[in-house]
């Protein structure tokens, strides 16, 4: 049944670039429910979607940025790497723009509604205004512990004053293994750029 739909998809795509009608072009989202079937979307709606496939840039094309143009813009505006920004986002949501965790935390850089709204974010699960939101929050972060990459990761992670109570990290476990796995996929964007998104 699947491979039927994939069929009749590509047959759909082929006749419309036949009569000169281009598709349009937008991330696809995937989710499989309780009975194992397969659902596609470009428009998820609630937290169980993840992305299956990233929005391919095209000649021309003025819909909505991709996430890398989102990471590059904000990452030039706040003075960050732009590797630093994909690493946080693929630790705190997997790239999952609707997500909510257990404590309340949404969207790709997982900002906690007062910490959201500190930073004048409207919509944590509009994409643009969470990574734009996130990656200032890194900004301060690392100015508030001047540079330092792992205390400005524990304060994102634990919030700044718990960092400063500890004078350093904190000994909590989810901390030091949120620092570490961050750490491991900056330098996998350093070296690989989008192609590990």
């Amino acid at each position: 049944m699947f491979r039927l739909i994939v069929q009749s998809l590509s047959i759909a795509l082929v006749c419309l670039s036949l009569s000169g009608i281009s598709p349009a072009y937008a991330d696809i989202y995937r989710y499989v429910d309780s009975q194992g079937i397969v659902h596609f979307t470009d428009t998820p709606n609630h937290a169980y979607w993840s992305l299956y496939r990233k929005q391919q840039g095209q000649p021309g094309f003025t819909g909505k940025p991709t996430f890398s143009s989102l990471i590059r813009e904000y990452a030039n505006r706040y003075r960050l790497d732009e590797a630093l920004i994909k690493a946080v986002i693929k630790v705190e949501s997997d790239y999952r723009p609707y997500i909510v965790s257990s404590k309340g935390a949404q969207g790709l850089m997982q900002l906690i509604p007062e910490t959201a709204r500190s930073l004048n974010v409207k919509d944590p699960f509009d994409p643009a205004d969470n990574i734009r939101g996130g990656s200032l929050y890194l900004r301060l972060m690392l100015d508030r512990f001047n540079g330092n990459l792992e205390l400005a990761l524990a304060a994102y992670n634990a919030g700044p004053t718990t960092v400063q109570r500890y004078g350093g990290v904190p000994p909590f476990d989810e901390t030091v293994n949120y620092i570490r796995r961050v750490k491991y996929h900056l330098n996998r964007y350093r070296q690989s750029g989008d192609a590990v998104l």
